[in-house]
């Protein structure tokens, strides 16, 4: 790779500001169902179609994983790859909620060293590059300092759709229960995006998904950590590509919610 990672991030930058614009302005397309209560539209790839043709331009060396891609295989093979979610959280931007993002990393070796987001309807930027920190529309952030389970906000994944949805959702239920019984709040946003670059932001204390698909954490994961969270798996194996759920949380309570997530889904 020839290029820095300085101007890495900022090829990033500006491949999620055109598809932040186009989220923000254009026409959302034909809705097309990808399976049970599972949705794409028309702007999903031409978002993707967009910013893949962009970053061909600009990093011809680097692989490409996006959400929308019919055959995601040859991305693996490429030591640099970047990975995206075109539009994170469809179902909200469908409905109007305006809980919905682009969201870039470009991974290394399976480690996510970039990671952009944008979420224009909130006028919301987040980005990071590994070892520099973590900014939100130009200022740094950082987790928050709650102390105890009892004073967290804490946010949760969608539940499960789809043929397997009974056994996974039982787990998920299970979650929602015990959290809600222990925590200030819990809360659903529909994005992981969202749900981990508040974390890192001190919007919320923590987020758990017991779900875990590169598109859409890589960045997020990235950003989270480098404002200070702890981001992991729910057996406490530190958080991969290849992990089967993502859980950040601030340093401080990361223990009791560690147990909780283990009482309550085991």
């Amino acid at each position: 790779m020839t290029a820095s990672l300085i101007e890495l991030l900022g090829i990033a930058r500006s491949a999620v500001e055109r598809g932040a614009e186009l989220l923000h302005t254009a026409d959302r397309g034909t809705i097309h169902t990808k399976g049970d209560r599972d949705y794409v539209t028309g702007l999903d790839h031409r978002i993707q179609d967009d910013i893949r043709r962009y970053l061909a331009d600009a990093t011809a060396e680097c692989g490409f994983l996006g959400e929308e891609l019919d055959d995601r295989s040859p991305a693996h093979k490429a030591r640099y790859m970047w990975v995206l979610d075109p539009i994170d959280g469809t179902s909200n931007f469908i409905h109007g909620l305006p809980l919905c993002a682009v969201s870039l990393a470009l991974v290394h070796d399976g480690e996510p060293v970039i990671g952009v987001i944008g979420a224009p309807f909130l006028g919301l930027e987040y980005h990071a590059a590994a070892g520099r920190g973590a900014w939100s529309n130009g200022k740094p952030i950082r987790v928050s300092s709650t102390e105890t389970l009892s004073q967290a906000i804490v946010s949760i994944g969608d539940y499960a759709v789809g043929q397997e949805a009974m056994p996974e959702n039982e787990r998920r239920i299970a979650l929602t229960a015990a959290l809600a019984a222990t925590v200030e709040r819990v809360r659903m946003f529909g994005s992981a995006a969202l749900d981990l670059v508040w974390v890192a932001e001190g919007r919320t204390d923590a987020c758990v998904m017991l779900s875990n698909k590169p598109w859409d954490t890589a960045a997020g994961v990235l950003i989270a950590r480098e404002a200070g969270a702890v981001v992991l798996d729910s057996s406490s194996r530190r958080h991969s590509l290849d992990s089967p759920d993502t859980i950040a949380v601030s340093p401080a309570i990361a223990d009791e919610l560690m147990s909780l997530v283990n009482e309550s889904i085991y």
